[in-house]
C-alpha cells in the first residue's frame, strides 16, 4: 500500500483539509497581548498520489500590507500514524488529536531550526464541513510561552492541481 493511501486512510481529517485555504495570521506577545504582526495567507495543502516530492506537501504564501511577500515549502512524510517534517525551517510532526470524539482537531509539535530552545504546539480545529478552520500556535522558549499566533482560514477549493492564482487574496481584510 502506498503512503498516500495509508495517509488518507489513517489521517482522514488531514486528507479532508487537502486543497487551497486563505486567511489571516496574527502574532501576539504572550506577556503584553500586543499584536506584533499580521499578514494574509494562502496555503496549498496536497497529498501527491506518487509521493513526490513527499507524502504531504504544503506551500504557504504570505502577504503583508506593506507589499512584502514570502513563500515557504513544507514537504512532509507519513509514518507511524503521523506526518513528519524535517526541512531548513522546522522539524516536527502532526497527528490527529486524541481523544477528539468529533474528529475535528489536529495537533502539531515542531521546533524552529536556528532558534535555541524554541518550540511550539499548534492546534487546528475545523468545522464539520471542513470549510473554516482556526489554528492556534503557542510558542515556547526555555519552557516559557512568549508568543501566540492565531490563524483564521476559509477553504477555497479542493482542486489544488489546477490552482494558478498566486496573487494576494483580495477577499480578506484585516
Amino acid at each position: 500500500m502506498s503512503n498516500s493511501i495509508e495517509l488518507r486512510k489513517n489521517m482522514p481529517l488531514l486528507a479532508a483539509n487537502e486543497g487551497v485555504w486563505e486567511g489571516i495570521y496574527r502574532y501576539y506577545d504572550a506577556v503584553t497581548g500586543e499584536l506584533t504582526d499580521a499578514h494574509k495567507s494562502r496555503l496549498i495543502c496536497r497529498i501527491p498520489e506518487d509521493g513526490k516530492p513527499s507524502d504531504y506537501h504544503q506551500t504557504n504564501y504570505y502577504f503583508w500590507a506593506d507589499g512584502k511577500s514570502e513563500t515557504r515549502e513544507f514537504p512532509a512524510n507519513y509514518r507511524d500514524g503521523r506526518i513528519w517534517w524535517d526541512n531548513d525551517l522546522i522539524k516536527g510532526w502532526a497527528a490527529a488529536m486524541q481523544p477528539d470524539d468529533n474528529n475535528l482537531s489536529t495537533c502539531l509539535n515542531w521546533v524552529r531550526k536556528g532558534q535555541d530552545n524554541v518550540y511550539l504546539y499548534e492546534m487546528i480545529q475545523v468545522d464539520e464541513a471542513v470549510k473554516n478552520r482556526a489554528r492556534t500556535w503557542q510558542w515556547f522558549r526555555d519552557g516559557v510561552c512568549f508568543m501566540r499566533t492565531l490563524i483564521d482560514e476559509k477553504f477555497v477549493t479542493a482542486d489544488w492541481q489546477n490552482w494558478t492564482d498566486f496573487e494576494e487574496p483580495k477577499n480578506i481584510s484585516f
